[in-house]
């Protein structure tokens, strides 16, 4: 006797749409409410070629896609071939012999962008925090374009630092990167939070999708991370479009006021500047912006946020000297700090008190689940 099929496992009743707006979102459908936009065409056209070199894209990229939902009760928004892309020049995929994510970016091959990354991503070196190229891939319909496949990657702050140990390691590892960089001669000149990011998926080990990162890779629930405190994470520099590569000996000045970061007070489109300063002064900043003055427990960070941002580029040490600086820094710290919590500046005093006693009392207790293990 054969066994009995498995039941279905019922879906979220907000997954489903009502009797009321079924009607709305079968026309909105119908009429290319959710269509491929113009620059998603551009990488359904190139799904068989990346098929055939391992990389399997969401069944939305797909040529003769159906979306899912039509002629079901479910609702769009929790169908997952509904997501669009938030960033035309980059898609995620799957690698078909491990199936993890990946990100495939579109550059041009004349590109300063694609020539910097090659040469960091060759350089095989534990301080390296520059991202890996796993592939590069010759465009199969224009001859202009590369296509260059790296590890799938969030934003550092998604989810939010929680621990001074956290921070510690992010400053390490940028600041380490960053010494690196300038060694090989290669100023970033767009440093910002946006631009280094962070290899989370120790957080998610059932996954998550890759567009709408809170939810499940199926977009129908909502997700926690595990501790990042618990986690070995490592951070990359990413975005070299902007980056200068010097040939030994060769002036390390240029023009242009560009970058995100507008607080660095030397750019200029006309009167030349060195770049390795601005790199200086603008992951001090980050560390400004995004620690010290958010956070409780991070003034530490002031005597190296202070060197990094003096006004006049030429009082700043050099990416290797502020290394050096943070790395005394660091070590004449008491271990205990690196589990305190990072509370809100803007917490009220009462509410912080009871915070820190909350996240001590889990701390022990986890501590006690790891002995008793």
């Amino acid at each position: 006797m054969s066994a009995a099929p498995a039941k279905q496992k019922r879906l979220p009743h907000y997954v489903y749409l009502n009797d009321n707006n079924r009607e709305i979102y079968t026309r909105s459908t119908l009429e290319g409410k959710y269509g491929l936009l113009p620059y998603e065409v551009f990488w359904m056209e190139r799904q068989r070629f990346l098929h055939d070199r391992g990389y399997v894209l969401r069944p939305r990229y797909w040529p003769k896609w159906r979306p899912s939902w039509i002629g079901t009760d479910r609702h769009p928004t929790y169908c997952e071939d509904s997501i669009v892309l938030t960033n035309y020049q980059v898609l995620d995929a799957r690698r078909s012999r491990n199936n993890d994510i990946v990100a495939i970016k579109m550059f041009r091959r004349d590109s300063q962008e694609l020539q910097v990354s090659h040469y960091l991503s060759s350089l095989r070196d534990p301080q390296n925090h520059t991202v890996p190229i796993l592939e590069y891939l010759e465009d199969p319909f224009d001859a202009r374009l590369c296509l260059m496949v790296m590890p799938y990657l969030r934003p550092i702050n998604d989810p939010e630092f929680s621990t001074v140990g956290e921070v510690i390691d992010f400053v390490n590892q940028t600041l380490e990167g960053l010494a690196f960089m300038h060694r090989h001669r290669i100023a970033h000149r767009d440093i910002a939070v946006p631009n280094i990011m962070v290899d989370a998926k120790a957080l998610y080990p059932n996954g998550h999708h890759p567009v709408r990162i809170h939810y499940s890779s199926d977009a129908i629930y909502e997700i926690k991370p595990l501790s990042r405190a618990e986690h070995k994470l490592n951070y990359y520099y990413i975005d070299f479009g902007l980056a200068a590569h010097f040939p030994p000996g060769a002036s390390s000045y240029v023009v242009g006021d560009v970058g995100r970061d507008t607080d660095v007070p030397e750019l200029s489109s006309h009167v030349p500047y060195e770049a390795f300063a601005v790199d200086i002064f603008a992951l001090g900043n980050l560390y400004a912006k995004q620690f010290e003055q958010r956070f409780n427990h991070t003034d530490f960070l002031l005597p190296l946020i202070n060197m990094m941002k003096q006004r006049q580029p030429e009082r700043r040490p050099s990416a290797d000297e502020a290394l050096a600086h943070w790395l005394r820094l660091r070590d004449s710290l008491n271990k205990s700090v690196y589990r305190w919590r990072l509370g809100p500046k803007s917490e009220p005093a009462i509410g912080r008190m009871f915070n820190d006693v909350v996240s001590v009392a889990w701390e022990g207790i986890n501590n006690l689940k790891k002995f008793t293990k």
